[in-house]
């Protein structure tokens, strides 16, 4: 014979939930809000030089594999933000480059 299970307990309501009025602001807010010119960005030459300033990974044993896995990774970063800041128009071009200088 099983072990008998314990019945479950009934349902009580709940009270219903107490909403607080909308304040009248749109979600994404409005158009009369006007916004900045976005800057656009430039590729970097060396995706990792932050990371590598800090010396070599504490992985004892493992260190240049791992500098060669976190390398990909830094330049598959890069290579995905430069498609998407040129996908929206917001990557400079080389016009833009030399005026800089």
């Amino acid at each position: 014979m099983s072990p008998s299970r314990p019945r479950p307990r009934k349902a009580t309501k709940r009270a219903p939930a107490r909403r607080r009025p909308a304040t009248g602001r749109d979600f994404w807010g409005t158009a009369a809000v006007e916004e900045e010119p976005v800057a656009s960005i430039r590729p970097i030459d060396e995706p990792a030089a932050m990371v590598l300033s800090l010396g070599r990974p504490p992985l004892r044993g493992h260190e240049t594999a791992a500098e060669s896995y976190f390398q990909a990774v830094y330049d598959k970063a890069v290579a995905l933000a430069v498609a998407l800041a040129a996908a929206n128009g917001l990557l400079e071009s080389p016009g833009d480059i030399d005026d800089a200088q």
